[in-house]
């Protein structure tokens, strides 16, 4: 296998010393750089863009031909699994996802079926062959799912919202129930991305966006079960190449020891909790990501770097550290400013590792 021109990354994650730390960003390309609402708006919408894969490549590219970046995510969304259900996704300007058919009853979720990624994701797959040959292995390339949890939240809402009361509703009143769509999404998305790494991405992320909305007990047995279970079916290696494992639970801090334990190999940590803590918590056992606040990014370039040399700080000298934010990258984000600090991690990383 042929190693990548910048392979820090995966040297990180594998906790191997690396002569900067390596940055990418959640979110890195989306609505705050101009060519990609350029490209949208001549696209038509959301799904357009995710459902082509010329242009979804197109866009996983554009913020690597602006930043020094150290990894690429594939230009996707986490809901295209319910989509390939059935469900018919749309996005709405100011709104997000929205599903024309939600989970509304016992049937609507017996009638479920494990999509067949190589056919109802086809568009996810070619996108990811053309982004790997497009990048000609400068970079390595990030694939993700969303966790069941996660998925499961929108799925029987039907759009987004931060409390999600039909979910919360259907885990009082018929468990039983809420494990037979938790039960078929964690085999959807063990097959997606087993899918996504045969097409060639060389990590995955998985993004539990909503599993900080439950106490312990609830996390446990609806969010942590099942996705211990997808990690437990994917694919370990692929051409010779491990495939490592990054884990993100927003709000997940209380519980970073119990991720952890689920096989993964990078926890992402959120800015609400303390990376030195986290490290402390977790010793040698995984990487970590992250966790700049995305709300700097909106400050002066001064106050950027003060805040990118205290995240660094945090996490200390030894090998380990994936420099990521917190949360996506913010609309109203000025890309110079993303720039300040992609460079501002290189350069003040440098000079705190020892070579």
């Amino acid at each position: 296998m042929r190693a990548f021109k910048n392979d820090s990354f995966l040297r990180a994650i594998w906790r191997q010393p690396v002569v900067k730390t390596p940055v990418w960003m959640m979110r890195q390309a989306g609505r705050y750089l101009p060519e990609y609402r350029a490209l949208r708006q001549k696209a038509g919408s959301f799904m357009q863009l995710c459902k082509t894969p010329e242009l979804a490549s197109e866009i996983t590219l554009q913020p690597l031909a602006r930043f020094p970046l150290d990894a690429a995510i594939l230009f996707s969304d986490i809901l295209t699994i319910p989509d390939a259900m059935g469900l018919g996704l749309s996005f709405k300007e100011g709104e997000g996802p929205i599903f024309a058919h939600p989970l509304r009853s016992e049937h609507d979720i017996a009638r479920l079926r494990v999509p067949t990624p190589e056919v109802d994701l086809a568009y996810v797959l070619d996108a990811i062959r053309l982004t790997q040959k497009n990048l000609a292995r400068q970079v390595p390339l990030i694939g993700f799912c969303g966790s069941p949890w996660t998925l499961a939240t929108y799925m029987v809402e039907g759009c987004a919202n931060k409390s999600f009361p039909r979910i919360q509703a259907l885990r009082q009143g018929d468990p039983k129930l809420l494990h037979t769509l938790l039960d078929v999404l964690a085999k959807s998305v063990s097959a997606h991305l087993n899918a996504q790494i045969r097409a060639g991405v060389n990590a995955v992320m998985i993004f539990d966006t909503w599993g900080g909305m439950l106490n312990t007990a609830d996390y446990q047995i609806f969010s942590l079960y099942y996705v211990k279970q997808v990690i437990t079916h994917l694919l370990t290696q692929h051409e010779g190449s491990p495939i490592p494992v990054i884990l993100f639970t927003k709000g997940g801090g209380q519980w970073l020891e119990l991720m952890a334990a689920t096989g993964c190999h990078v926890l992402g940590i959120d800015c609400q909790t303390d990376l030195n803590d986290a490290r402390l918590r977790v010793g040698d056992k995984v990487a970590l990501q992250g966790n700049l606040d995305p709300a700097i990014l909106l400050e002066s370039p001064e106050r950027i770097r003060a805040a990118v040399a205290k995240t660094l700080s945090a996490f200390g000298k030894k090998p380990g550290h994936i420099f990521n934010l917190g949360h996506g990258v913010p609309q109203q984000v000025l890309p110079e400013h993303v720039a300040v600090l992609v460079d501002a991690v290189h350069e003040l990383s440098e000079k705190q590792i020892p070579l």
